[in-house]
């Protein structure tokens, strides 16, 4: 995944949430594993405050492991004292790389996105590299989530990755975070990628308007977008 294969769902979300779009090109694994996407993420990020852009008009976003990185990159912020977004928008969120979630299994055959993970899948052994992957900067789902901005949540029905998306809501919202989950029926793993699927084309208009809900009229919005997939490089 690249700033270059995610340019039209940016593009796409960006014009639906009438915002300008950061895409941040951040450093992939295995060549460069855990910490290098978090740091170009919250250097991004912090170079938007240094121009002054207002945090409360930043929406940050991700797929995928993008995804992950983007609910990562908010628990980086608060630990480190930077004002936080005014929300996040988190498709088909990687929050668990150890594959612990029960669709691991009962969506293996559903999913033809992701190949099912035994374990710990090479891909997190690759992102996570010497870190654990309990680590909380490297699956959220094990961080404390209190203080949190407003949070969007999508997933399909049959992804592999479900599971990841629900716990992580479900502890965020026992955390105090406001959070909106919506899980789409029969969809697969990021199905905003397909323009030409209608439950795509909904899914991104219901994101610009909450978008613009939580933000300013001239918001920015941070795309953090890397899909998960075999043979990432």
């Amino acid at each position: 995944g690249s700033v270059n294969t995610h340019a039209t769902i940016i593009s796409q979300i960006a014009r639906a949430s009438k915002a300008r779009a950061f895409a941040i090109d951040y450093r992939l694994a295995p060549e460069h594993p855990f910490p290098a996407a978090l740091d170009d993420a919250l250097a991004g990020y912090r170079w938007l405050l240094a121009h002054g852009i207002d945090s409360k008009s930043i929406v940050i976003g991700g797929d995928s492991a993008g995804g992950g990185l983007a609910a990562a990159t908010l628990v980086a912020l608060r630990d480190a004292g930077d004002p936080l977004p005014g929300g996040a928008v988190l498709l088909s969120p990687w929050t668990d790389l150890g594959g612990t979630g029960e669709s691991q299994k009962t969506r293996a055959d559903k999913d033809p996105m992701i190949p099912a993970f035994e374990g710990v899948s090479p891909m997190a052994e690759w992102y996570a590299g010497e870190r654990p992957a309990t680590d909380p900067l490297v699956s959220p789902l094990y961080a404390d989530l209190r203080g949190l901005p407003p949070l969007l949540i999508h997933v399909g029905d049959h992804e592999v990755l479900l599971s990841d998306s629900t716990r992580y809501a479900e502890k965020a919202k026992a955390a105090g975070v406001d959070v909106t989950l919506k899980v789409w029926d029969e969809m697969i793993h990021v199905f905003q990628f397909f323009p030409m699927l209608p439950e795509g084309q909904q899914a991104i208009a219901e994101i610009g308007e909450w978008v613009r809900m939580r933000v300013a009229t001239k918001a920015t919005s941070t795309a953090a977008g890397a899909a998960l997939r075999t043979g990432s490089a």
